[in-house]
């Protein structure tokens, strides 16, 4: 978390920024609240979440396969907490869209300007 935190302090403003977790080693849907709480306190702007899947029999075995229920409920929860941009599905990886999402609050940061 002090790393997030101190991207955010030390980048100039407007940069944003990023996290990913890879669900299913594990975790308890509580654990990932609560690393949401902490990555939205650290200032982090946009969170993926997606399905960790083992690249091979020498790595980790997948402790269990998200629901789409659950990948939902967290990227609307990630999305009432204030994170900019939630993405979380099965397929979601930590690059997710971020070219689009980039694109996408570039054209609205500029829409706001003009209209001021």
């Amino acid at each position: 978390m002090d790393v997030l935190k101190m991207a955010k302090e030390y980048a100039p403003a407007g940069t944003l920024t990023k996290t990913s977790i890879m669900l299913g080693c594990g975790e308890t849907p509580e654990q990932v609240v609560r690393t949401m709480e902490k990555v939205r306190a650290a200032g982090v702007d946009v969170m993926t979440f997606g399905q960790y899947m083992r690249p091979s029999k020498r790595h980790m075995p997948v402790t269990e396969y998200i629901t789409p229920e659950a990948f939902e409920n967290y990227q609307v929860f990630g999305t009432q907490m204030g994170f900019r941009y939630v993405a979380s599905g099965p397929m979601v990886r930590s690059s997710y869209k971020a070219g689009e999402f980039y694109i996408k609050s570039m054209i609205e940061s500029d829409r706001a300007a003009s209209s001021s």
